[in-house]
């Protein structure tokens, strides 16, 4: 009968002394065996103990054995491969993980700590980390077999604590050399071949990174993840093999060892981020103390050459972008920040060595098309052509190079104006040098035909940069041949200028190699950008006031108030009830409500807090206006400018703000707009090297975009209303009397209008509406012209929303501002732009290239840089060369537009910005770029007969008609150039066919 019951439920205690005393004194039946300690001496014994679900005791016992064996007190090691290790590694990963890793964790958070880190030891090996990873692949499996029961399955919980172990298992700084100890210590020669290519492809492949990633988003989804998982970041994964690597060159390793560590540096540049490791063997070695230095020289020089150029142009980029302080164009001093500048010649000399290869390939850097260091400052240049200070050869070979490439004409017409820039400096420079070493050579270049072509091309330019860049060469160099007397002097207004005398001081700096000293410094004073001066507390009102003065008496003095006063009294308006106030928990009122901050330096400071809710939002609300109104009053915004525009560009919708990314934009359009020569280069800089994402580099070529409309005065933000200072501003009373209420201040902030999402796209179809609406009353009125402009409705929306008659003329424009400001745009944010976009092309960085031709940032771009070109306008001194620049680029991505309809319209919008500036000089245009006008046609007239257009209401039919409507402009007013000019075009229209 006692069998058919069943207990509902059964409850366990530990025991105690006292149950002694309760054990009856009659003999019971026996109870089952106790499980006893494992004391095996074998690995079948421990084999046989881990599948037969052991205890925790006996499941320590077993690990501590096996630890024994990698310890070498006994003869099995389970790092080793082997039958019984590979047996033992599965069932670990498959079975006491998933069963016993809370249990382990729990243990290890007491004072005995351990557990953990004895079975982390026995699978920091080859074998265990690929059993690891298998398992994780087949975890991964299973959950795409059903999705929807991820929430509660013992899937993800497995998942959680194979991430887990993995982490702990790969992160420390000596793991990959304890790894690799553990397979040289092998007997068997012949396995060690293989399992060393193993050992590289593993950590090289991504496929921890990319197994790990996966696993971690399926477990993010069904809400087990308590941590973040560092290993499936790659960033954090490649600065972890960084560390490695260098502590493992740093440990005396032999020559084997160091071309292990090359060659896993050459794979791991594959995955990415190939600066952060160059970083890291920079400072770690080439910075370090004792033999480190010496490992760094000889781990490079087991690199193959193509990864030799590739550390080198990485460190290059290193020193000017982290440590070399840029030196101004109005700095002529020579010494300026000399200890650094020496430091930095002393580290890219040290890296250069004496091998040839890596000579010629910072030679080539400094006269290649692409280097120099567009964009960059000066200083890296000085301190490139510096390691050659001492070896004439070497500069004479620069100083050729540079005059033949600084003369070409092709290199003149089309290369990008900041290479120009560069390529002049190192000429200027490497020239200086040349003169102090070999005065002999530099007579005989000055007495040849290459020299006299150069300045010769140079003024014959039409670009006025490239006409002032060759009379600045042209000048200096004769100044260190010749005499006063005989010197060439073009007597100039431009060779008066402070620009012209920096680059004519040029030829006389000398920089020498120097300690390694002010590098280390800055090494360990640079601190991340969250950094900032602790904020001194503000005094209080009672001790602003200071002590009261001492009583000696009373003084009553009557004051008659006007009676006119009397109406400026304005009782205090009834206060707003509080949202907060009218919550049913009076402790979840929030009393202590920051305030909105009065400085630059508390702006920052709000936006660091990202664990204060009320403190990001009142800083997103804040900033625009703040910076607005201190841009013009101190140094505030000049100072931090950079660190503010840090945080605004990379800063997180933590808390799902009302209008937060339309907030962002506004405060990081007033920062450009505050500082438009300083920020437009730096916004430029950090969408081509930034580690951001597409979003976060979109918001910048927006920004860009709208700053130089803003700058130009085509468009006005509502926060410049602002901008002022309450003691800068008349009271209402009298304001009424002087200003009219058009442009009266806003009273307040609640009514300023956001930013439309799509606000580059707006102003393009404006400009687009405005250049084809001529086009389109004339083809209405005409028996002939394109089918797709004779629509009717397309003609009277147009014309409806053009500013122009119906027979084409242009109504007269005013603007509120006047465009005094083109130099201003071409320099700081087009020229930026184009140039950073033709160095990222020719760059060996693969991934910046799949960056920039993404369709959406690409078909951005375009459109930023032709709204840049319409703002700049046709009175703009650089047109000639913003027009060869951003054709020469529309006609580079022509290759991305097949099959892409919104590229397509990109660069066609383009198109008709540049057609639309250089309307008044479309005689020059055809003259200066008649193969350009050419290729253009066809390609156009190819787009136009390719699209087949569709109804408005047709999927992807609006779209294909805006886009041949585009075609058929840009087509008619290129033909029409043709056309009248077709003389000048004869040349290059040879073998066309319209």
């Amino acid at each position: 009968m006692d069998q058919l019951f069943t207990p509902v439920s059964q409850t366990y205690r530990k025991s105690s002394p006292n149950d002694e005393l309760l054990k009856p004194s009659t003999p019971s039946k026996p109870a089952p065996e106790a499980r006893v300690e494992f004391n095996g001496s074998s690995p079948e014994q421990a084999l046989e103990a881990l599948k037969s679900q052991p205890s925790y005791d006996t499941l320590l016992s077993i690990l501590r054995y096996l630890q024994q064996g990698i310890r070498g007190k006994h003869a099995f090691d389970i790092r080793k491969p082997s039958p019984q290790s590979a047996q033992i590694i599965h069932v670990l990963a498959t079975e006491i993980v998933p069963n016993y890793w809370t249990v382990l964790q729990d243990a290890s958070t007491g004072q005995e700590r351990g557990d953990v880190d004895v079975l982390v030891s026995c699978l920091r090996s080859l074998p265990g980390i690929n059993a690891l990873l298998a398992y994780l692949r087949a975890l991964l499996k299973e959950t795409r077999t059903d999705p929807k029961a991820l929430k509660n399955s013992h899937v993800v919980f497995n998942l959680s604590f194979t991430l887990a172990l993995l982490s702990k298992l790969l992160c420390a700084d000596n793991d990959l050399r304890a790894i690799w100890n553990s397979i040289r210590s092998l007997e068997n020669s012949t396995q060690i071949r293989p399992m060393r290519q193993e050992f590289v492809s593993l950590f090289t492949s991504g496929r921890i990174v990319s197994l790990s990633a996966e696993a971690e988003d399926i477990c993010r989804q069904a809400d087990q993840l308590k941590h973040d998982v560092w290993i499936s970041n790659t960033k954090s994964y490649i600065d972890w093999l960084g560390r490695n690597v260098v502590e493992w060159a740093r440990s005396e390793a032999d020559e084997d060892d160091l071309k292990l560590c090359a060659e896993l540096l050459a794979r791991a540049r594959r995955l990415g981020n190939s600066e952060n490791l160059t970083s890291a063997l920079f400072a770690g070695l080439l910075l370090g103390d004792g033999n480190a230095p010496k490992a760094f020289t000889k781990l490079l020089d087991l690199s193959p050459p193509l990864e030799q150029r590739k550390i080198l142009d990485s460190v290059l980029k290193l020193l000017s972008d982290k440590y070399l302080h840029p030196v101004t164009q109005g700095d002529s001093d020579a010494t300026s920040n000399a200890p650094i500048l020496r430091a930095a010649t002393g580290a890219l000399k040290a890296v250069v060595g004496d091998d040839e290869t890596r000579k010629s390939s910072l030679i080539s850097w400094l006269t290649s098309g692409s280097g120099a260091g567009i964009g960059e400052s000066c200083s890296i240049r000085r301190v490139a052509v510096a390691v050659f200070a001492d070896d004439g050869d070497s500069m004479a070979a620069i100083l050729e190079k540079s005059l033949s490439q600084f003369g070409d004409q092709l290199y003149i017409k089309h290369a990008p104006l900041l290479q120009q820039d560069a390529h002049a400096q190192v000429l200027l420079l490497s020239a200086g040098y040349v003169h102090r070493l070999v005065p002999i050579k530099l007579n005989m270049l000055l007495r040849s035909s290459s020299y006299l072509k150069a300045i010769s091309n140079r003024i014959s330019a039409p670009q006025n940069r490239a006409r002032f860049l060759g009379m600045v060469v042209g000048e200096a160099l004769s100044g260190l041949v010749h005499n006063k007397e005989t010197k060439l002097n073009f007597k100039m207004d431009e060779m008066d200028t402070e620009e012209a005398k920096w680059y004519k001081s040029l030829i006389q700096i000398c920089d020498k190699a120097g300690p390694l000293d002010p590098l280390r410094d800055s090494s360990i004073t640079l601190k991340p950008a969250n950094t900032h001066k602790p904020i001194r507390p503000s005094k209080t009102a009672a001790q602003r006031r200071g002590k009261p003065p001492a009583q000696s008496g009373f003084i009553i003095e009557e004051i008659e108030d006007d009676e006119e006063g009397e109406d400026d009294l304005v009782p205090y308006a009834k206060p707003d009830s509080d949202a907060e106030d009218s919550d049913d928990d009076p402790t979840l009122i929030n009393r202590n409500k920051p305030k909105a901050p009065v400085y630059i330096r508390d702006l920052i400071s709000c936006f660091r807090d990202m664990e204060n809710y009320d403190r990001q939002k009142l800083a997103l609300t804040t900033a625009p206006t703040l910076i607005r109104r201190k841009a013009n009053y101190g140094t505030e915004v000049s100072s931090h400018a950079e660190e503010l525009a840090t945080l605004l560009v990379g800063l997180q919708d933590k808390y799902d703000l009302d209008n937060f990314d339309d907030l962002r934009l506004q405060g990081m359009l007033a920062i450009i707009v505050a500082q438009p020569k300083k920020m437009g280069q730096w916004f430029a800089k950090t969408f081509f090297d930034g580690d951001y994402s597409l979003s976060q580099r979109a918001s910048v070529l927006i920004v860009l975009g709208l700053g130089g409309r803003e700058i130009a005065g085509f468009e006005k933000s509502d926060y410049a209303s602002t901008a002022q200072f309450a003691s800068k501003m008349l009271p209402e009373k009298v304001e009424k009397h002087y200003i009219t209420p058009s442009r009266g201040r806003l009273q307040s902030t609640s009514n300023l209008k956001p930013l439309p999402p799509n606000a580059l796209d707006n102003l393009a179809q404006d400009l687009s509406q405005t250049f084809l609406a001529p086009i389109a009353a004339e083809a209405a009125d005409a028996t002939t012209g394109p089918d797709a402009l004779k629509l009717s409705s397309f003609t009277s929306r147009l014309q409806s929303q053009s500013g122009r008659t119906s027979k084409g003329k242009v109504r007269p424009r005013t603007r509120a501002i006047p465009n005094t400001t083109a130099s201003l745009i071409a320099s700081s944010f087009f020229f930026p732009l184009t140039s950073r976009f033709q160095a990222a092309m020719h760059s060996a960085s693969a991934t910046m290239r799949g960056i920039l031709f993404q369709p959406y940032l690409l078909t951005l771009y375009l459109k930023t840089l032709a709204l840049l070109l319409h703002a700049a306008g046709p009175s703009t001194l650089a047109l000639p060369q913003m027009t060869t620049e951003f054709w020469d680029l529309l006609l580079g991505v022509r290759g991305q537009c097949v099959g892409d309809l919104t590229i397509t319209q990109a660069v066609l919008f383009g198109l008709v910005a540049l057609l639309d500036v250089n309307e008044a000089d479309m005689r020059g245009l055809c003259e200066r770029h008649g193969r350009e006008v050419v290729e253009s046609v066809e390609w156009v007239s190819g787009v136009f007969g390719n699209i087949r257009g569709g109804d408005a209401g047709e999927k992807g039919g609006g779209e294909e008609n805006e886009v041949k409507m585009l075609a058929a402009g840009v087509l008619i007013r290129l033909r029409e150039a043709v056309d009248k000019y077709q003389a000048l075009l004869m040349g290059e229209m040879i073998g066309f066919a319209q």
